[in-house]
Parts: structure tokens; sequence; C-alpha cells
């Protein structure tokens, strides 16, 4: 007899889904974290806060309505990380708060330490008190996160030099940045600070940033953050990073030297697997500390499972939840449909991007045709209501059978209004489908009729002609 049905390790959003979905199929369940990191990485250092600070920022600057009220337009004159950090805290308690209660509501049991394998049915768990205590299981479901990877040449000090888990708590908004590394987490911090008007540059060894986009999207992009006064270094590499006492001197590969208040480095993220004793499970994880699962989340232990940022690509606090779902309806032997293949990106810079389906670049390298329809935020009404002149929506259209191929969002609301061209690219919907549909007046999802309509128009053009 085991202690517990399905042991969880990690609370983040796959282990809380996990554990959640296995208590509501009858079985015994618990949760081993610890006590300061109840919802994982996600609530703590990691989506929540960053995206609640966005929040702030854009309301605090008036980022947001200075196409309405001028370039100069601000809501408070002097920010300061109190600003910031009193919102984000509110909202990383409520957070917590709710986390608890589901768990407390599904008889799900919290157990809080930290936890480490003693064998395949066994973890060791250290509470607060010192006292190692053992607790047994039938199966397990390894969700345990990630951690900013931090490289071993460069001296992290949480102030000048910092990560971008330590970026929440610095001291003060700095005056000047670095950031070295143009992927999503770098990108959402680069145009913050650059919002709160902090001097940034951008340092990456690739030739572009978010390579995974839409070069038309990122371009753009691009274009706000250069008028924020972003500088790209682009092709070039951080060879040290010197701390001085006021400042930190950046030095490239290339010679050059840039002076700033804060580096913060994005050099990716390494799974928190380091102390979970794997080799007493009989697990192992490769050099980033992921581990390596099948289909249906299945370690190559065939009762314990993993899921969430610790198993890689994509990383994301919506897939992983739903990885910890299936992974623990097949733990406990119930049916599962694989995750769908439709899974929408969302990133939150200023302004936003998100998308779903292909790019222009992939249709063109596999010789697939499309067509493109375009609705610019200026044209519509709510649009010119909320001050967004820059948004776009683009629809990437089969001009064979009308499907759509993919949903590239910019500005305003982007990763909430992807989800109706999610929905329709799901169902098997066409674009004749957006054309015919009433959208509420005024809205930005009307976008999806005028970009439906651009494209409808432009294939029955090439059709006009071409027969």
């Amino acid at each position: 007899m085991y202690d517990y049905d399905l042991l969880v390790l990690g609370s983040g959003p796959s282990g809380q889904k996990a554990a959640i979905a296995a208590a509501k199929l009858g079985r015994r369940v618990a949760i081993v974290d610890r006590r300061n990191m109840i919802g994982g990485v996600c609530i703590n250092t990691g989506t929540v806060p960053s995206k609640t600070l966005r929040e702030a920022v854009l309301y605090l600057s008036g980022m947001s309505q200075r196409d309405l009220y001028g370039s100069s337009y601000r809501v408070k004159e002097d920010i300061t990380v109190s600003d910031l950090a009193a919102r984000t805290q509110h909202v990383i308690s409520r957070q917590t708060d709710v986390i608890r209660n589901q768990l407390a509501r599904n008889r799900v049991a919290l157990i809080t330490g930290t936890g480490r394998f003693a064998d395949p049915h066994a973890i060791w768990v250290d509470g607060d008190s010192g006292h190692e205590s053992r607790i047994t299981f039938d199966r397990a479901v390894i969700a345990a996160g990630t951690r900013p990877a931090r490289p071993a040449s460069v001296d992290f000090d949480d102030r000048t030099i910092v990560d971008s888990d330590g970026v929440i708590n610095l001291e003060a908004v700095p005056r000047s940045m670095v950031v070295v590394g143009a992927g999503v987490i770098g990108m959402e911090y680069a145009s913050m600070f650059a919002a709160l008007g902090t001097k940034v540059t951008v340092v990456e060894r690739r030739d572009r940033m978010l390579e995974f986009c839409d070069e038309e999207i990122v371009e753009s992009l691009k274009y706000h953050l250069r008028d924020l006064s972003v500088t790209f270094r682009f092709g070039e590499e951080v060879a040290a990073v010197e701390k001085h006492q006021t400042a930190a001197l950046c030095v490239l590969k290339s010679g050059k030297k840039i002076v700033a208040d804060t580096v913060m480095y994005s050099a990716g993220r390494q799974g928190q697997t380091d102390d979970l004793a794997l080799a007493a499970a009989g697990l192992a994880a490769d050099r980033r500390g992921r581990i390596a699962v099948d289909a249906n989340y299945r370690t190559t232990v065939d009762h314990i499972y993993a899921v969430g940022d610790v198993i890689g690509f994509p990383a994301l606090a919506s897939t992983s939840m739903e990885q910890g779902r299936l992974a623990a309806q097949h733990a406990c032997g119930e049916p599962v449909r694989e995750l769908h293949e439709l899974q929408p990106i969302g990133i939150y810079t200023i302004p936003e991007i998100s998308f779903v389906g292909k790019t222009e670049e992939q249709l063109t390298d596999s010789s697939t045709p499309f067509e493109v329809g375009v609705a610019r935020y200026r044209e519509l009404a709510r649009g010119q209501i909320v001050g967004d002149s820059y948004g776009m929506l683009k629809l990437l259209v089969s001009p064979d059978d009308g499907r759509l191929l993919g949903v590239h969002v910019f500005g305003t609301g982007a990763t909430e209004i992807v989800h109706i061209g999610q929905a329709v690219m799901g169902c098997g919907g066409t674009v004749d489908y957006l054309v015919d549909m009433v959208f509420n007046y005024p809205t930005l999802a009307e976008a999806y009729k005028v970009a439906a309509l651009d494209a409808s128009n432009k294939i029955r053009n090439i059709t006009r002609i071409d027969g």
C-alpha cells in the first residue's frame, strides 16, 4: 500500500493540472513544493509577475494612450520600483491563494519541502524543520520546471548583472540596460524597460530576433522599439562584463563597449533536476536538465511521467497545463486524446504579438500557395477608440479551398483575439466563414472580417484572370 496513488513534484501550471485531474478521477494525490514557491516559477518569478509588471508599466507610463494624448503623456512622472512591485505582489498573493484553495477543494495534499527520489516508488522530503520524511507513491509526475541558465563566465550579483528572475527585484528603474539575448523573455523585458524610459541595448548573436515569428510582424515590433530608443546589436556576442562602482561595462567580441546601469542575461533556461536524485529512480536528464518523454509524457520508467518546462519545447504555461492533465489521465488509465497541434504563441512585448499556424516563410519554404489578407487597427473604429494606430491582423489563406493556414496579430489584445482564428482553424473553417460572420461593432475582432474580405478579393481577382 502506497501513501499516494499519484505524487507530483512541483506546483506550477503543469503540476497543478496533473494533480487536480487525478484527484477528479478519485485518486489519492499529493503535491510537493517549497513553501515560497507555491504556483511554481510561473506565479513567483516568471509568467505572472512579468505580465503584471507589463500592465503596471503600460498604465503608469501612459504608453497605450499616447496616440490620443501626445507622446509626452504620462500617468505618473516618476515611476519607482515600489510602484511596480505593489501590483506584482498583490497579484502573486491572490493567485497563490487561488491555487491553495483549488488544491484543498480537490483534496490534494500539499506537502511543503524539497523532494528527491529515494527509489522508483519513494521520495525523501526535506521539510522546513530539517527533518526528512519518506513518502511512497504508485505513480509520479515530475513538474519541476526550469530556472534561468547562467553562463559560468558571468559574475551575477542580482543587482548590476541579473537574470530574468532577478530583474523583477531591481532596487530602482535603471537609466540604461543591456539585454543579452533577443528571445521571448529578453524582448519582453527590453520593451517594458524601454517604455519606462530606460535606454536599452539588445545584444543577440543571431541575425534576427524572434526567428520563429512572421518576419513582417517582427519588423513592426522592431520599428516600435527603435522609436522607444532601443538599440539592436545583431550578430554580436558579449565577450566580458566588467562590474564598476556605478555601472557595468559590456565588452563585445567585435570590440564594441557598452556602459549600462544593469545587464540582464536571457540565455535560455535550465531544467531544475539537479537536486531530484533522478538516478535513484532510474532516470537521467540531458545537459540542459531536461527529461525525455514519449507521446504520453511517460519517462523511461513506466510509472513516472514528466511534464511542463522540464521536458523542453514549447515550455509555455498554456501547453504545460494541458500536458499535466493528459499525463495524469494516462497515468490513471483513462482514455487520452493527443495535444492539439494548433497551439497559439503569445509574446507579451509592448506592443504584443500572437500567432497560430504557419508563417509566410514556412509556407514559402514548403512551396505551399497562400494569399494574404490584412486588417490595420487604424482602419477600425475600436482601434481609434483605444488609441492603437499601429496594430494589424494578418490572415494566410489557401487559395485552393479557403482554409486558414496562419493567423498573425500585432498590437492591442493580440493574445486574446488570436483565439478566434485558432477556433476557426481547429474546426476546419474557411475564409468564407469569416466573410459571412457578423462581429460586434466596434471591436478589434472585426479585423477578422476586414482581413478575410481583403484575402477573398485578392483570390477572386486571381481566379478571374487565371481561370
